[in-house]
């Protein structure tokens, strides 16, 4: 069974910087994007930052020009740096990997890492 881990989350302070990592526990083909996603409290899960394998990304506008995303489709590795962080990035931060298949997408995620900002 595929796993995704995830680690980096933890307290900082507002202007701070983290840096999320999430890799997959076995090999997953076909992967069509991967990214981040974000539950804050009493809100439902959004997206934060996505790159497709051939580099296409999508984003929440509040990240832009704040968060950076990378990965490697081959390692099944996928990265957040997170930058100037605000209170209101406050959530859990769960990883997304998106597997196409012959009858649609299928969607890996991981079991969520808390970030808290604050000072």
């Amino acid at each position: 069974q595929v796993q995704l881990v995830e680690s980096g989350g933890g307290l900082v302070q507002p202007g701070g910087s983290l840096r999320l990592s999430c890799a997959s526990s076995r090999t997953i083909f076909n992967i069509y994007t991967m990214g981040w996603y974000r539950q804050a409290p009493e809100k439902q899960r959004e997206l934060v930052k996505s790159v497709t394998g051939g580099g296409s990304k999508k984003y929440a506008d509040y990240v832009k020009g704040r968060f950076n995303i990378s990965s490697d489709n081959a390692k099944n590795t996928v990265y957040l740096q997170m930058n100037s962080l605000k209170p209101e990035d406050t959530g859990v931060y769960y990883c997304n990997m998106r597997q196409w298949t012959p009858s649609g997408t299928y969607d890996y995620w991981g079991q969520g890492t808390q970030v808290t900002v604050s000072s």
